[in-house]
């Protein structure tokens, strides 16, 4: 158990706006809170090191420390109120697509607790019908085989009040050749308490945990108020569970929406709990049509999970109401108890249609949220010793799978992850949080602590900025970054919905704006965000792209908006049309340098590299010990890259483990082609990152690393380094209104 964990209600907030934070202590003794404004968040000893700044708050204090829990297991909720009432017999039945058939007590549809009730649940003995009787006792009757994984079978729970007879049955909707896996079984159990009140669950028993709930696809759960007659038991059809509904939900209907619909006459709508996937073809999908808007009724199922979540909902612990003044930048609230301490992140923006500061620094919070909880699976002996003897935090996702995982790993039932949230506690979102541990690594820090190298560099360079993130820039738009003298990325802004990169878009290529791009693989994926649901987002890993998973055929749609997912260049919006570069390559996380090109020698960017007599440009680096490395973006005019862009320098010397990404490939020896004359060229020669500079209308400009390790080299010697240089020497010249001319 983690000690002290917590997570606040937003990541974004402003001076007059209120944050709530939620807390779980595990001691018996107070906590202490506390305001601290992050700087730095590298605990490697040879590192700038762990820096904050201690902010006096009305928050400061001890709080009584309690456990608070989560819950994780996706199912729909429905208040049947008195809908059961006086009920004698009943039907119970759905279309099930399981995927840990082996798994026991998972639900289906399920009204039962110690008063009364029944069940419709599957486990090794394939379906099976629970029935609580008059004094108590609860029947058990199952059809004794297992049901088939990933195979779409219809189960059904029916109860004759005149007769007592329970039965339970299941078929497959496809038979397969010399499988045995079908069949009913039925028993006299006397007298059934069908009404005992309380809410209806549908893929799940309880309600109450990960434990009882269902994993795989449900299509059609439907409650009838009559027995099926003993001729319809061998093999019964729809039709057959038409008659007499009380209750019959349609998840079809309302695709992008919480609220799950019956389409009987009570209207017994349910409400989704930890966010299923929706958009999931069904068992009549015909593979005709792939967009589930334009053929809704082929995608009538929901695919539920054991460990999915949505919000941890936690209680609030305290809140903290940002007074006028405060400074913009990243913020966390220091938990403590006794040796044991949490920081839990947040982002201070400037006022709405105010600034503090001429330059901006864009914090990808999307990326962040995506990557929530990743597990790695190299917390191994190695790494816990590094983080002891550097004071780094211990607590990883693959130690600590808790809160739910990343969408970079896999649900217990080895589907993919599409949904994630920000309403939980993010353990690789804390400063001082170690993700690679190899030798080579150096810090090995990725995503906010290793974007807070850039914060440390900016304050170490006395360059004033302001903090907005990707969230801010869905909701404003490019208007939030109109105004900036100049506008910089973090090491890592790969996911993006539509109208966050179309701020980036606007902001250089509309409204003369000049952005910096200082990461790698960006603008990379599309992701969508619940209209219901704040903090909870979505990705479908269609077609190409490096994947940590794929999406399954019919899936590529999101639920959420119902756009299509996958890559932003599988959407014809390539990473190279706005920032001129696009992701190219991936390897370790082990850099290597760029060496400058002839053209960064002409006068017209002599400003650029002031200073800089090297020809060799970042070998060096907290991360992967160089600038260029670990994921790389090269520039492609057939994808966008403008015509006046111009390559300062280009990386080399890159390790055997680097591979050309997917889309890139069309055969093992064949690339995509990169000019009108296919073929493309060998792979190895696309595996590099490249420096580039452009200018844009209205006076605009763009100057683009295109290095995930780029940010590690900023802080490297202090500071005085040839990419600190560089880089300063671009923001100072897109702060002054006339060097981009020069």
């Amino acid at each position: 158990m983690i000690p002290i964990i917590g997570y606040a209600d937003k990541l974004t907030v402003a001076p007059g706006d209120t944050i709530a934070f939620k807390v779980s202590s595990a001691g018996t003794e107070d906590y202490r809170a506390s305001i601290v404004r992050l700087i730095s968040g590298d605990p490697n000893p040879d590192s700038p090191g762990f820096q904050y700044a201690d902010i006096p708050s009305d928050i400061d204090g001890a709080y009584p420390s309690r456990l608070q829990r989560v819950k994780l297991g996706s199912y729909v909720q429905v208040d049947m109120g008195k809908a059961c009432t006086g009920l004698t017999s009943f039907t119970a039945s759905a279309v099930v697509w399981p995927t840990t058939p082996q798994k026991p007590d998972q639900g289906v549809v399920a009204r039962i607790g110690p008063k009364g009730g029944f069940a419709l649940a599957i486990g090794p003995n394939g379906a099976e019908a629970r029935l609580v009787l008059k004094g108590g006792k609860e029947a058990h009757v199952a059809v004794g085989k297992a049901l088939r994984e990933r195979r779409w079978a219809r189960v059904w729970c029916s109860y004759d009040g005149d007769t007592g007879n329970l039965t339970v049955g299941q078929y497959q909707l496809q038979p397969e050749h010399d499988v045995d896996d079908e069949g009913i079984s039925q028993a006299q159990v006397g007298v059934a308490e069908i009404d005992q009140g309380g809410p209806l669950y549908i893929a799940s028993l309880d309600g109450k945990g990960s434990k009882t709930c269902f994993n795989g696809k449900i299509e059609r759960p439907i409650i009838q108020k009559i027995a099926l007659p003993s001729e319809y038991r061998i093999r019964p059809t729809l039709d057959q569970f038409e008659l007499n509904i009380l209750a019959a939900w349609d998840f079809s209907q309302n695709i992008s929406g919480l609220e799950v619909k019956d389409t009987g006459e009570l209207g017994l709508n349910g409400r989704l709990v930890n966010l299923p996937a929706r958009a999931m073809t069904g068992s009549n999908w015909s593979g005709e049509e792939m967009n589930w808007k334009h053929r809704s009724e082929e995608y009538g199922a929901i695919h539920f999970h054991d460990d999915d979540i949505d919000d941890c909902r936690w209680e609030t612990d305290f809140e903290f109401n940002l007074p006028d003044g405060i400074k913009s930048g990243v913020y966390a609230v220091r938990l403590r108890l006794g040796v044991d301490e949490d920081f839990v992140p947040f982002f201070v923006r400037p006022r709405r249609g105010e600034r503090q500061a001429d330059f901006c620094l864009v914090i990808p919070t999307f990326t962040y949220v995506i990557y929530a909880n990743h597990a790695r699976g190299n917390t191994t002996a190695g790494y816990l010793a590094k983080a002891n003897d550097w004071g780094a935090r211990p607590w990883t996702p693959d130690k600590y799978p808790d809160f739910g995982l990343s969408t970079y790993n896999f649900h217990s039932d080895g589907s993919g992850i599409c949904h994630t949230t920000r309403l939980r506690p993010i353990l690789n979102m804390r400063p001082n949080f170690v993700s690679i541990a190899n030798s080579f690594a150096v810090s090995g820090l990725r995503h906010l602590p290793a974007d807070l190298h850039i914060v440390q560099w900016l304050e170490g360079k006395g360059i004033d900025y302001d903090i907005v993130t990707d969230e801010d820039l869905d909701e404003e738009g490019a208007s939030l970054l109109e105004g900036y003298s100049a506008v910089a990325t973090t090491s890592h802004p790969e996911y993006h919905t539509l109208h966050s990169r179309q701020a980036f878009y606007d902001y250089a290529h509309k409204l003369g704006g000049r952005l910096l791009y200082l990461g790698g693989n960006g603008f990379y994926w599309r992701i969508a965000r619940h209209k219901e649901m704040a903090g909870v987002y979505e990705i479908r890993r269609a077609e190409g792209g490096i994947r940590a998973w794929a999406s399954d055929p019919g899936e590529y749609w999101n639920a959420f908006d119902g756009a299509y997912g996958g890559l932003w260049r599988r959407n014809g919006k390539p990473p190279q049309s706005i920032v001129g570069l696009g992701f190219t390559s991936q390897g370790l996380f082990q850099g290597s340098y760029y060496r400058r090109k002839p053209a960064s020698y002409d006068n017209k960017y002599a400003w650029i590299f002031e200073g800089i007599d090297d020809e060799i440009i970042g070998d060096f680096g907290f991360s992967g010990g160089g600038a260029a490395g670990y994921e790389l973006d090269r520039a492609d005019s057939l994808l966008g890259t403008p015509a006046n862009a111009v390559i300062l320098a280009s990386s080399e010397a890159h390790q055997e483990h680097f591979v050309l990404v997917h889309e890139e490939q069309l055969t093992h020896v064949d690339t995509v082609p990169r000019t009108a004359q296919p073929p493309g060229g060998r792979p190895e020669e696309l595996i590099r990152a490249d420096l580039i500079y452009f200018e844009t209308p209205k006076g605009g400009a763009v100057f683009s690393a295109g290095s995930i390790t780029f940010a590690g080299s900023l802080p490297w010697n202090d500071g005085q380094n040839n990419v600190s240089q560089m880089v300063e020497n671009v923001i100072r010249g897109f702060l002054r209104s006339d060097e981009v001319d020069a």
